[in-house]
């Protein structure tokens, strides 16, 4: 890859116009940890300036990509609860007010940078509030009813927003000029994108075209179509396995179904794709329940399972201490922050993704064999490799004790323990006692 991009450059090309031709993800997201931040519950005082105190400590903890929820001010018509939700937008090109003002918020992504972050803001394109400046100025930007009024999302109770209309192409253009907005002025890297999947994947191709020329951004969909990899997105939504993960946390599945997940991930999407692995995000947390209620005692070595499996893992703000209570979407419910063994827990395993590239994401990472899956015990083996870079992991997750056998030939070397740190000579057969619900990490 390096070589191919020095050849580039020799020829003439730019960096970016070499990456954007290959649809290459940029070169810093290939062992990034992402995490979300939902401004408003982070603090007591919910503003960026006071986000930006935490930064010190989220570099500690090693994630990279700093993705946060949408920052523009929110709709008052038909506004839900108090302070309404981050995905009524009523204005593409400010920032919340209660947030803090454009000059703050150009602080934080200046100090981000600073320190090593990158920094992707949450993108509503697909509707907008119901006092969106567009309203007036373009009322032809939007869906309508049979009887010609404005329209929630369809299928929704959405009741905050209204529809965009994407068959017309003016708005193609405004849209993607207030995203570009955020790039040029604001130096951001770029957007996690709402609803991806319910907007024209043609919309999507042409902005990320327009946004790669000021800079290489990174572009996350909530969606998981693999047709959105192909120009537009770098990494989807990988809402399967988070809907094996709860089945199994209800007995409904197993081993055998992750398997098949893989094998089937395999199929359907190109080496380069990444997919976004989670245990919580703010729907997830605020709708559905925390990782505890939903995952009981697998919530530990399931998140464990996402740094092994291929992709991007993704920290919930909170998740690095153990946050175990739903959020307030539409009201103020900040985080209580204290330390406890979830931040070192967090910090090991986010070590071990972005130091070991067996376990860089997509084709930057190794390869992916499952050593053994037992349904009868739900025990599983996972063994990655890039040249002489290895990681072996083994699971029980069941509520009963299990021995698992591994073999393989490359298993012949030193490794070390994640969690003890201890150095293990392992044969090309190797035997193991695993307790309920213990899995054990070994590195080369």
């Amino acid at each position: 890859m390096k070589f191919l991009k020095q050849l580039a450059i020799f020829l003439g090309f730019s960096t970016f116009a070499f990456s954007q031709s290959l649809n290459i993800p940029p070169y810093w997201s290939a062992n990034a940890i992402i995490y979300e931040v939902n401004i408003r519950q982070f603090t007591e005082e919910g503003t960026f300036s006071a986000f930006s105190e935490h930064l010190p400590r989220l570099k500690e903890l090693g994630v990279d990509i700093l993705w946060l929820m949408p920052i523009n001010p929110i709709g008052k018509i038909n506004r839900k609860g108090t302070l309404g939700s981050y995905y009524s937008v009523q204005n593409y090109t400010e920032v919340n007010p209660e947030f803090g003002t454009k000059e703050e918020f150009k602080n934080l992504v200046h100090r981000a940078h600073e320190i090593g972050f990158y920094v992707i803001i949450d993108w509503v394109a697909n509707h907008t509030a119901w006092d969106n400046p567009w309203v007036k100025e373009h009322p032809d930007f939007f869906e309508k009813d049979k009887n010609g009024n404005f329209t929630p999302p369809h299928g929704t109770d959405w009741t905050d927003v209204i529809q965009l209309d994407y068959k017309n192409k003016e708005l193609w253009k405004e849209m993607t000029n207030s995203m570009k907005f955020w790039i040029d002025e604001m130096n951001i890297d770029g957007f996690r994108c709402d609803v991806a999947f319910m907007l024209p994947t043609e919309f999507w191709n042409q902005a990320r075209a327009e946004l790669e020329k000021t800079k290489p951004i990174f572009m996350l969909a909530e969606a998981w179509q693999p047709e959105l990899h192909n120009f537009a997105f770098n990494m989807t939504y990988n809402w399967e396995l988070k809907d094996i993960l709860n089945s199994f946390a209800k007995g409904e599945k197993n081993v055998t179904d992750i398997v098949k997940h893989f094998e089937k991930e395999k199929k359907i999407y190109k080496p380069k794709d990444f997919r976004m692995n989670f245990t919580s995000n703010h729907d997830l947390n605020s709708w559905d329940g925390t990782e505890f209620e939903r995952y009981g005692n697998k919530a530990e070595i399931f998140a464990v399972l996402t740094y092994i499996v291929p992709g991007m893992p993704l920290i919930y703000n909170g998740q690095e201490m153990g946050l175990n209570r739903r959020l307030n979407f539409f009201e103020k419910d900040p985080i209580k922050w204290e330390t406890n063994k979830y931040f070192n827990f967090y910090k090991r395993l986010n070590s071990l993704k972005k130091s070991n590239p067996a376990l860089f994401a997509a084709n930057f990472g190794g390869s992916f064999e499952i050593l053994f899956s037992n349904e009868k015990n739900n025990t599983l083996g996972i063994f990655r490799q890039k040249g002489n870079n290895k990681v072996v992991a083994v699971f029980n997750f069941s509520d009963k004790e299990a021995i698992v056998k591994i073999n393989h030939e490359s298993l012949k070397d030193i490794f070390t323990e994640l969690n003890s740190e201890t150095k293990i000579q392992f044969s090309e057969s190797n035997k193991f006692t695993l307790k309920p619900l213990e899995y054990k990490i070994f590195y080369k």
